[in-house]
């Protein structure tokens, strides 16, 4: 399949954006990493003036088989059911959503049920989820490229209707053991490094769950040699189509906010396939999820906050916005030196 050509943004302005920051009445440096956020906002968007349009929440939902080897307390009807409740507004993501101004996409991208139409629901589902990977690949290189496709196309549809900060969550029960193969595949790293809790395991269905992923990194172990074939062998739809919908919003210039461990994962293969991808993300928060700190540390990635969040949906994402509108505001409206007469010589 084709990736998509993104193009590091211009460092051109970056001295221009540097001093319009260091001008604000301020101390040098003393909005931290406000001033960082600023300047990547400014460099993606080419502008002095970054600002920021119609955010949008992008939840992908999918199903996966490795549920059936026992990965997770919950049943996979509760993909479905969770689905259900982000649908009626009833989650913590349609709460924090709402909290920031985020219109909310749940993107069916192989949840295994047919949903009635509903304005919130785009429905592209590729299968009714993923393979058992412990047997087999977890999807098809076909079912892999066409999920890549629509995330794609699903970013372009946002941005040319006018929003230029696309966040991501996901939902999708067994979809931190996909995460934590594809780390572990990704970064070379052994499963217990990479493996943690996800909804709730105790102590021994955690042991079971590094058994399993350990014993699919060694049934795929030689698909596992390249970001594309190491997703469709253990990844999964949402991820997939993540993936896609990353590549497609840095594709057109937008920012990217991206929540916890699965959508970091979901990060880790797109920056695989097109590195340039990491200069239009933000990464939301450290989650609690056992593997998340060091998939970051992997990806050089700062995250904004580190709450202990472990919860999924997006919510980590729609927590951090307000901080990308802070930076964008103050360079907005915040007076510098000349403007107020103040003397920032020795400020």
């Amino acid at each position: 399949m084709q990736i998509p050509d993104i193009a590091a943004p211009d460092h051109g302005l970056s001295a221009a954006l540097q001093h319009k920051i260091d001008q604000k009445t301020k101390p040098l440096g003393a909005l931290g990493r406000l001033e960082s956020l600023a300047m990547q906002l400014g460099l993606v968007q080419q502008t002095l003036t970054p600002a920021l349009h119609q955010p949008v929440m992008m939840v992908f939902a999918a199903d996966h088989g490795i549920v059936a080897a026992g990965v997770s307390p919950y049943p996979q009807a509760v993909t479905m059911q969770m689905v259900m409740n982000f649908l009626q507004g009833g989650a913590a993501i349609n709460v924090f959503a709402r909290q920031v101004g985020m219109q909310i996409r749940i993107v069916d991208a192989g949840v295994n049920h047919d949903f009635a139409p509903h304005p919130m629901l785009l429905s592209h589902k590729v299968a009714m989820g993923s393979r058992n990977m412990l047997e087999q690949a977890a999807m098809s290189e076909a079912e892999c490229a066409h999920a890549i496709s629509l995330g794609r196309q699903l970013a372009h549809a946002e941005i040319a209707n006018g929003s230029n900060v696309l966040a991501f969550g996901e939902m999708g029960i067994g979809n931190t053991t996909a995460a934590a193969a594809l780390m572990a595949a990704l970064c070379g790293l052994p499963a217990q490094d990479c493996v943690g809790r996800g909804t709730g395991l105790d102590d021994a269905g955690l042991q079971r769950k590094v058994a399993i992923v350990d014993q699919v990194l060694r049934h795929h172990a030689q698909h596992l040699n390249s970001p594309l074939a190491a997703l469709q062998h253990v990844g999964g739809l949402e991820i997939a189509m993540m993936v896609g919908a990353m590549l497609g919003a840095a594709e057109k210039r937008a920012m990217i906010i991206v929540d916890g461990f699965i959508c970091t994962a979901a990060m880790l293969v797109a920056s695989r396939l097109a590195p340039a991808v990491l200069d239009y993300a933000v990464f939301a928060h450290c989650s609690g999820e056992h593997g998340h700190r060091r998939l970051l540390q992997a990806l050089q990635a700062q995250p904004l906050l580190d709450i202990g969040l472990r919860l999924g949906e997006g919510t980590g994402a729609a927590l951090a916005y307000p901080l990308l509108q802070a930076a964008a505001n103050f360079m907005h409206d915040m007076a510098s030196f000349e403007s107020a007469g103040v003397d920032g010589k020795n400020a």
